[in-house]
């Protein structure tokens, strides 16, 4: 019978190995956000995805806002809280994830690769409406979310607001079947604040005027 020491040890090599396959650009959490710094988000619904209630109800999270405002990070910190209690998750960028969907359709396997990221408890996919997407991607982004839909959560991050969304995706009927799945059952998070890495390059221009005086 395993001793408590070693039950915990296993959980927490669990609990890595979950982080290391999920592909997060960095770890960080929701700890390590500056929440004075970007006083628009609701600082007790973020800790609360942190209880995966979410996960268990099949709901997704949409963040939207201007580059550079933190979506990416509290995107990833859910992402960590939820691979940390042995979830499958899984992050990658929109631009990647309809590459490997366009590879997969040309190869005559699509359907084993919608199947693959269908499987995962958590999707992340970053930055939608950083670079168009032409019709066959819009296509294919929408059989993905179909698959999930109501069945696993998925996070997005997007810098584009919703009404624009027919031009992102080159076409407004997929838009709207894409955006009434991942609305449906989600919860709209909305940054308003300035960029953290404008503030990062005003600090260092600040610390050089400071050491040189």
């Amino acid at each position: 019978e395993l001793t408590e020491k070693e039950l915990e040890f296993r959980n927490d090599r669990a609990s890595k190995i979950q982080i290391s396959v999920s592909a997060f650009p960095f770890e960080k959490t929701l700890q390590d956000f500056d929440f004075d710094f970007q006083p628009s988000i609701n600082k007790a619904q973020l800790l609360d995805f942190e209880s995966l209630r979410f996960l268990e109800n099949k709901e997704n999270i949409l963040f939207f806002g201007s580059s550079g405002v933190g979506k990416t990070h509290l995107a990833v910190a859910i992402g960590i809280a939820a691979a940390k209690n042995r979830n499958m998750a899984y992050f990658i960028s929109c631009h990647d994830l309809i590459m490997q969907l366009n590879k997969a359709h040309a190869e005559n396997r699509l359907e084993a690769k919608l199947k693959h990221f269908a499987k995962y408890k958590l999707l992340i996919i970053d930055e939608i409406g950083y670079l168009p997407i032409d019709k066959q991607g819009a296509n294919l982004l929408f059989q993905l979310i179909n698959k999930r839909y109501e069945k696993n959560s998925t996070i997005i991050t997007t810098n584009q607001p919703f009404s624009k969304w027919g031009e992102v995706f080159s076409d407004v009927t997929l838009a709207n079947a894409i955006l009434d799945r991942l609305i449906h059952h989600s919860s709209i998070i909305k940054i308003t604040g300035p960029s953290y890495r404008l503030k990062g390059k005003m600090d260092l221009i600040e610390s050089k005027k400071g050491s040189n005086n």
